[in-house]
């Protein structure tokens, strides 16, 4: 699925294609939100970590997966 995080003072937000299921994700923004954890942890389907200062997010968007397009069609 595609996660959107928004980080304040920062001029782009942060996308990536995660394996983990919209619960284990929003689970996750939860428990960073509400102080349990001062890291929102995430994992990308490369396997590669990514950690958001919880005290940094303003927003957290969860989505299907985009298809990439392959060809020379018209649209």
């Amino acid at each position: 699925m595609e996660v959107k995080i928004g980080v304040q003072h920062a001029p782009r937000e942060i996308v990536l294609e995660s394996g983990q299921s919209p619960e284990e994700v929003e689970r996750a923004v939860a428990d960073a939100l509400a102080g349990t954890s001062q890291l929102l942890s995430l994992v990308d389907d490369h396997g590669r970590k990514v950690l958001v200062p919880a005290d940094r997010l303003a927003y957290v968007e969860l989505g299907e997966p985009t298809t990439r397009k392959v060809g020379f069609s018209a649209l």
